[in-house]
């Protein structure tokens, strides 16, 4: 049994911050990978971050370096968006796996574990 549940989405004004959330529990494992997806309206779900569980390291898609930071802290993992823009607007969900060559892709077909996302809605 796996629960993933988000918190922190809203509705924010472009250049304002936002941090979302994200309790990670999956039965008696730890998930060797988290990460953050995005989807838009009418667009494909998109990989924004991930984040290694045992070290902390992380990588993210070109579209959100410098803007978005990726942690953990313990069974939270956390997305911190910074200089929120309105192309940033989307439903934003957390995943999870056990698999530690997981975090390396950040192709949601990889991902076994799913919250059932946090809406960031930014206005300019």
């Amino acid at each position: 049994q796996a629960r993933l549940v988000e918190s922190g989405g809203g509705s924010v004004q472009a250049g304002g911050s936002l941090r979302l959330s994200c309790s990670v529990s999956v039965s008696t494992y730890v998930p060797a990978c988290k990460a953050w997806f995005r989807q838009a309206p009418g667009q494909k779900r998109e990989g924004v971050a991930a984040i290694w569980t045992a070290g902390g390291g992380a990588h993210y898609a070109d579209s959100v370096k410098g803007r978005f930071a990726i942690s953990q802290d313990r069974a939270q993992v956390y997305l911190d968006i910074n200089s929120l823009r309105t192309e940033d607007t989307a439903m934003y969900y957390c995943a999870a796996d056990l698999g530690v060559s997981t975090c390396a892709t950040m192709n949601e077909h990889d991902y076994e574990y799913w919250g059932q996302g946090t809406q960031v809605t930014v206005s300019s």
